[in-house]
């Protein structure tokens, strides 16, 4: 008797991996080519280290907030579940001069749904903080210590939400202020 596994199953490829990746122009890199967008960097990182993961779906435009993310999210109808969802949004509230509370509450919404997104899973899903854009030439002439204060309290709320919720949470602030 002969145990092999039939040619056709054996050259089965294996699934890759689906990613979505929610957020503002911090997703979807600001007047970069696509190839240099964070998200489709990392699939390509992770494609060279043996992952079988797909290019992202991507949900983000320069200037969004939360609550423009949520209703760009129920337009775009993204079709669950990913293996793995990104979510990186609150610049603009901050920019804006939105609330603490206010973001919390939008963003909790929207952590809620990239875990639906992720299947119920939300150790798939991965909040990555605010960079400091008061750092940069665009904030010139502003009280960058200011934006700094209310890019970290908006970071706090992200984090505390993203770990009540059982989501990974990656710190990169601190790399956007070098």
């Amino acid at each position: 008797m002969h145990n092999s596994i039939p040619s056709t199953e054996a050259q089965q490829p294996i699934a890759e991996l689906r990613f979505l990746a929610l957020g503002d122009s911090y997703t979807i890199g600001e007047s970069v080519a696509a190839a240099e967008r964070w998200p489709m960097q990392l699939a390509e990182r992770l494609r060279k280290q043996g992952v079988a993961i797909a290019d992202p779906q991507i949900i983000a435009r320069t200037g969004w907030t939360t609550d423009e993310l949520n209703t760009a999210i129920d337009e775009a109808n993204p079709q669950g579940p990913f293996g793995m969802v990104t979510l990186l949004i609150g610049v603009n509230n901050q920019y804006r001069g939105r609330s603490g509370q206010e973001y919390r509450g939008e963003f909790v919404g929207l952590l809620n749904r990239a875990i639906r997104f992720a299947g119920g899973r939300s150790s798939r899903v991965i909040v990555l903080s605010i960079p400091d854009w008061g750092v940069t030439p665009f904030a010139d002439g502003r009280d960058r210590p200011r934006i700094a204060e209310e890019i970290d309290l908006f970071n706090r709320i992200a984090q505390e939400e993203a770990e009540a919720a059982g989501a990974q949470f990656v710190d990169i602030t601190p790399e956007s202020r070098k």
